[in-house]
């Protein structure tokens, strides 16, 4: 199986499992903006908890340079003295402080850059939350109105309208505000044509009324599948992939061979249980993705064609991906 797709799969059902629970839009999108919410917490309480780490290394740090010292003092005073023993003594023990405290400063170094990372993240994660409330607002606005307009308009047609799902939360909820406000237009063009008035007339035949309604009920779906294709016609080409966890960029269709052929070096390292020629892969891919793609605006939110893993993902972690079966 193809490590792209199973990661999308992954995605792609985990939140359908979401939607097919809440099927008002507007629950949906508060779902999500919570969730992200609470990530955001998460990954604040991790930069909080690297902070305490880091302030408690250097805290040993301190303790062991003050005990070197005192060691070679004491190494010093004992010559003075005479007592070659005490002062070999001493030396050792402060040489073996010198090795503690240096482990210590590389450990605090390495601190230091994970601290830096999750700031990073922080500060990214916020700037999607902060977009994605203001589009979430946005959207539950035109939610509203297209669904008050709808009602009106099926008050006197007694039209309906199934909504139709679609894989990503933010896509499904636009889709049913869009279908909503082509539908209404569709209603307000077959009353002010006459269309419906002459569908209800006494005049006609019950034949003649059961084709009439036929072809009207077919006028209207090609309406609303020509103003889809038009809607469809104006979105970018090109293939959208996301960096697990990370930022979405825009590739050109000519670069999805070369992806396909990273997906393939992929599932065979990872079936071969190859980490550094998976590490390696990976690394490659990652690369080509942020030079060869246009990084999609953090307020710009899309469904994304196609997830890979991120630069921290391990073999084990992606067997377990793998390995998995279909989410519920």
């Amino acid at each position: 199986m193809s490590v792209f797709k199973r990661m999308s799969d992954v995605v792609q059902q985990k939140l359908n499992a979401v939607l097919d629970k809440t099927e008002d839009p507007n629950q949906a999108l508060d779902f999500a903006y919570q969730k992200q919410i609470e990530a955001l917490q998460q990954v604040r309480r991790n930069v909080a908890d690297v902070l305490t780490a880091e302030k408690r290394l250097e805290l040993q740090a301190a303790q062991l340079r003050q005990s070197a010292d005192k060691l070679n003092a004491q190494a010093q005073q004992a010559l003075q003295q005479g007592r070659e023993d005490l002062a070999r003594l001493a030396l050792t023990r402060a040489q073996t402080a010198q090795v503690q405290l240096g482990g210590l400063d590389q450990q605090i170094e390495q601190m230091k850059e994970q601290e830096q990372k999750l700031e990073l993240t922080a500060q990214k994660l916020q700037a999607k939350v902060e977009a994605f409330r203001t589009q979430k607002e946005t959207i539950k606005a035109q939610y509203s109105a297209a669904q008050a307009s709808t009602k009106i308009g099926e008050a006197v047609t007694g039209l309906s309208e199934q909504m139709a799902d679609v894989s990503m939360m933010v896509d499904r909820a636009q889709e049913k505000t869009t279908q909503m406000q082509a539908r209404a237009a569709a209603i307000d063009q077959l009353v002010d044509t006459g269309t419906l008035d002459q569908i209800g007339a006494g005049s006609a035949d019950d034949i003649q009324r059961q084709l009439d309604t036929a072809t009207t009920a077919s006028n209207v779906d090609a309406q609303l599948a020509l103003m889809k294709a038009q809607m469809a016609g104006q979105l970018p080409s090109g293939t959208v992939v996301r960096i697990q966890g990370e930022d979405q960029f825009r590739l050109a269709e000519s670069d999805r061979a070369q992806l396909d052929a990273f997906d393939k070096d992929l599932v065979a390292a990872i079936n071969g249980g190859d980490e550094a020629a998976f590490k390696g892969v990976l690394t490659h891919l990652l690369e080509f993705v942020r030079n060869r793609g246009q990084k999609l605006p953090p307020d710009q939110i899309v469904k994304s064609d196609i997830v890979v893993p991120s630069e921290d993902m391990s073999l084990e972690e992606a067997k377990a991906i793998m390995a998995t079966g279909p989410v519920s």
